[in-house]
C-alpha cells in the first residue's frame, strides 16, 4: 500500500526529533546532515526519488564504509577516518532509494557483546524503572536507534551474533542472512570467514524487505557467492510451506542448566505456538554445540590480529605522536594509544593461536571443531546443503527425517544492567554468545524474533536457524513467531 501523501516525510522528522532526545543512549556517532535527510524524505513522497526503500531512514554500524560520513570502527585509531566510496550495501541502499540516517555506534571493531567497548562511549538503553540495561552487542548502536524510532531501519554486522544478540536485548528483529548472500565490500573487516552484514527492523517484513534490496553477486567481494551458487540454492531451498507442515527441531544442548526461567518459558510457549499452527516439534541432536563457543574465541581473533596488523599509523590509522611533539613512526606507540582494551586482548589471544607453537593445539584443532559443527547442522535438516556442489550434481543429496528450521533461545539471559556488567570479567561476557555462535561457525541464516513475556514485563529474543540458503524459510518463520498472542 502507498504511504499517505507526505507521510514519509513525517515519518524523517520523528525519527530526527527522536535522535535529539534520546542523544543520551549514544546510539549514533555521526549523524547525517537533516536537511539533506528532509529534502530526500520529500523527493520519495512526490514521487521523484522511487524504490522499495524510497524515503525510509536506515542507520549503518560504523564499520561499513560511507563516502559522505566517517566511517570509525568506534575506534580512536580510525576516529578521522573518512572511506573514498561506499560499500557495496550502501550503494544498493542508495539506489533502492534508502536514506543513510547515520552512522551508529558499536563495539570497537565489532568486539564485545554489549556495546560499551567503544571509543565514543557505550550505548545503552533505558528501563521502565529508569536503570540502564545493555543493549548487546557489537551492533548496538543499530539496534538501539531502531528499537527508540530514530531510525526505520539498520544495517549492523553479525559476526557470532552481534545482530541477534542486541535485537534480542532491546526487543526488534535481527536478521543474519547465510554468509556470503549479502556484500562483504567495504565492510571493515573483523573475521573475514565470519563476518555477515545483517538487519535490525521491527518486523522480519521490514527486514526481508531490505534482504532482497542488498542480497546479490559482487565480483568485488571474494566471498560472495557467484550466480551458479545461488541457482543451486533457489533450486533447493523452495518454500516448504508448499509440501506440508514443517518439522520443527529443538536442540537438546540448548536447554542449558544457566537457561533464565523466563527464557525458556519463552521457549516453550513459542514451540507450543508453532505446533498449535499444525507444525511438528522434533528433539535434535547437535553434540558440538558445547565446543563451538570456544573454537569461535580462537577463531575469530586469529582473524582479527591479521586483519588489524594493518593500522599501524602508515598504511591506515591515527599516528601516535613522539616525545618531542614530531610525529611518531612507531608501531607499537600507534597502536597502544590507538587500540582499546578488548581489542588489544583479542590481538594478543589471536597472535598466540597462530604462533608456530600454539597453531596446532589451538587454531587447527577449532578450525576441526567448525568442521564438525557444520556437519551436526547438515544432519539435523531436511534439505541437503546446497554448497555440497559434488552430491547435489550427482544425484546423491537427498531429502532425510530431518527438520526444516531450529528454535531455541537468542540469549540465555534476560537483558542485564549495566550495574551488572560492570560486575563481570570478559569471559563472562564470552558466554552471552552460546546459543548464536554455531549459526555463525556453520553459515547459516538466523533470525532474533522477540516474544513478549506479560508476567516479566520483558521482551525474550526467540532464534530460527535454518539450513544454509534457507534465508526465505527463516524469514516466514520469524513472521509467524511475530503472531503469536500476548
Amino acid at each position: 500500500m502507498l504511504p499517505d501523501h507526505m507521510s514519509l516525510l513525517r515519518d524523517a522528522q520523528a525519527c530526527i526529533a527522536k535522535q535529539a532526545s534520546r542523544k543520551n543512549l549514544n546510539a549514533f556517532i555521526s549523524l547525517a546532515e537533516k536537511t539533506a535527510v528532509l529534502k530526500a524524505a520529500e523527493d520519495a513522497d512526490r514521487g521523484s526519488v522511487q524504490g522499495p526503500l524510497a524515503g525510509r531512514l536506515i542507520g549503518v554500524k560504523d564499520n561499513i564504509s560511507t563516502s559522505d560520513l566517517p566511517t570509525t570502527c568506534a575506534s580512536g585509531i580510525l576516529q578521522k577516518y573518512t572511506s573514498p566510496y561506499d560499500a557495496t550495501v550502501i550503494s544498493k541502499l542508495r539506489q533502492a532509494g534508502g536514506i543513510v540516517a547515520g552512522k551508529t555506534n558499536l563495539d570497537e571493531f565489532g568486539m564485545g557483546s554489549h556495546s560499551k567497548h567503544s571509543f565514543f562511549g557505550p550505548v545503552v538503553q533505558e528501563n521502565g524503572d529508569n536503570t540502564m540495561r545493555s543493549v548487546g552487542g557489537s551492533s548496538g548502536g543499530s539496534a538501539a536507534a531502531v528499537a527508540t524510532g530514530q531510525c526505520w531501519a539498520a544495517l549492523g554486522t553479525d559476526t557470532g551474533g552481534s545482530v541477534r544478540l542486541p535485537a534480542a536485548y532491546t526487543g526488534i528483529v535481527g536478521f543474519k542472512p547465510s554468509y556470503g548472500l549479502l556484500s562483504r565490500w567495504g565492510v571493515v573487516a573483523y573475521a573475514n570467514s565470519l563476518d555477515t552484514v545483517g538487519i535490525l527492523s521491527q518486523s522480519s517484513v521490514d527486514s526481508k524487505q531490505i534482504f532482497d534490496v542488498l542480497s546479490g553477486y559482487d565480483p568485488r567481494d571474494p566471498t560472495s557467492l557467484p550466480k551458479s551458487t545461488r541457482a543451486r540454492i533457489s533450486k533447493f531451498a523452495g518454500k516448504r510451506f508448499q509440501r506440508g507442515p514443517l518439522r520443527i527441531g529443538v536442540p537438546a544442548e540448548y536447554n542449558i542448566t544457566t537457561l533464565s526461567p523466563t527464557v525458556h518459558s519463552s521457549w516453550i510457549s513459542t514451540l507450543s505456538y508453532l505446533q498449535a499452527q499444525g507444525h511438528t516439534i522434533h528433539h535434535v541432536f547437535l553434540p558440538t554445540t558445547k565446543q563451538a563457543l570456544s573454537a569461535y574465541y580462537v577463531l575469530a581473533p586469529a582473524e582479527a590480529s591479521s586483519n588489524l596488523a594493518k593500522y599501524d599509523g602508515v598504511r591506515f590509522g591515527t599516528r601516535a605522536e613522539g616525545p618531542d611533539g614530531a610525529t611518531s613512526v612507531l608501531f607499537s606507540a600507534t597502536r597502544g594509544q590507538g587500540f582499546g582494551d578488548e581489542v588489544k586482548r583479542r590481538i594478543l589471544l589471536g597472535a598466540y593461536t597462530l604462533s608456530a607453537d600454539a597453531i596446532d593445539n589451538y587454531f587447527i584443532q577449532a578450525q576441526k571443531v567448525r568442521r564438525l559443527v557444520q556437519r551436526d547442522f547438515d544432519k539435523a535438516f531436511r534439505s541437503p546443503n546446497p554448497l555440497h556442489e559434488e552430491e547435489i550434481d550427482s544425484g546423491e543429496a537427498t531429502e532425510n527425517e530431518g527438520v526444516d528450521v531450529l528454535v531455541c533461545p537468542t540469549a540465555p539471559t534476560l537483558t542485564p544492567t549495566i550495574e551488572d556488567l560492570d560486575a563481570q570479567n570478559p569471559l563472562d561476557a564470552y558466554k552471552n554468545d552460546v546459543f548464536t555462535v554455531p549459526a555463525s561457525l556453520a553459515g547459516l541464516p538466523a533470525i532474533s524474533i522477540p516474544v513478549t513475556v506479560p508476567e516479566a514485563n520483558e521482551k525474550v529474543g526467540i532464534q530460527v536457524i535454518g539450513q544454509f540458503g534457507h534465508d526465505e524459510l527463516v524469514l516466514d518463520i520469524g513472521s509467524i513467531i511475530e503472531k503469536q498472542p500476548t
